[in-house]
C-alpha cells in the first residue's frame, strides 16, 4: 500500500515522534510511505475562485507548494493526518492543505487514519472533524491515534504507534 503522512506541525518535535513511529511501522509491513511536513512548507488557503473547476482544469491559480500535496494525493492509497491540537483543533497549516484538495475533487486515497499530539487531552471536535472528513471523501476510517503530554516522549507509546500501523491492511 501507498501511505501518505502530512505532518501538520510547524514544530520539529512531539508530532514528528508519532509521524516516525507510524512511518517505521508501516514499512515494516512492506508499504511504501511518504511523509509531507504540511507545517512548514507554503500553502495558502483555498481562495474560492474556482480557476481549478473552470481554465485551471484540476490547477490552482496559486503557486505555492501545494502542487507537491496534489501530486502525493493523486499517488496515495491512504492518508495519514498528523497534527497537534491547537485550539480544539487540527494546525492552520493542515487544514489548509485538506481544503485545497477541492482542486481535484477527492483524493484517490481510499482509507485515512488520524494522529494527534495534545497537552490537553482535548481532541474531540479534531476526532468529530476527521469523521466528517472521511465520510466526505469516501475514506475508510482505519482509526485514530491520541498522544497526551510527554507521551510522545515514551518508548512504549512509540512502540504502541509502530505495531497499530504495521497491522493496518
Amino acid at each position: 500500500m501507498k501511505i501518505l503522512i502530512l505532518n501538520g506541525s510547524p514544530r520539529k518535535e512531539n508530532t514528528a515522534a508519532m509521524v516516525e513511529a507510524f512511518k517505521e511501522g508501516a514499512e515494516s509491513a512492506g508499504n511504501e510511505v511518504r511523509v509531507l511536513h504540511i507545517g512548514r512548507m507554503k500553502i495558502n488557503g483555498c481562495l474560492g475562485c474556482e480557476y481549478c473547476h473552470g481554465k485551471g482544469e484540476g490547477q490552482c491559480v496559486q503557486k505555492d507548494d501545494m502542487g507537491q500535496v496534489i501530486d502525493a494525493y493523486k499517488w496515495t492509497d491512504m492518508v495519514v493526518f498528523a497534527s497537534p491540537i491547537y485550539y480544539s483543533t487540527l494546525t492552520s497549516q493542515l487544514h489548509a492543505a485538506i481544503q485545497r484538495v477541492y482542486s481535484i475533487g477527492k483524493p484517490a486515497a481510499t482509507k485515512a487514519v488520524l494522529l494527534l499530539s495534545t497537552a490537553s487531552g482535548q481532541t474531540e471536535a479534531a476526532e468529530a472533524y476527521f469523521k466528517q472528513l472521511t465520510a466526505f471523501m469516501g475514506m475508510e476510517d482505519c482509526g485514530v491515534c491520541k498522544v497526551v503530554n510527554e507521551d510522545n516522549k515514551k518508548e512504549e507509546k512509540m512502540a504502541e504507534i509502530k505495531a497499530w500501523a504495521a497491522a493496518i491492511k
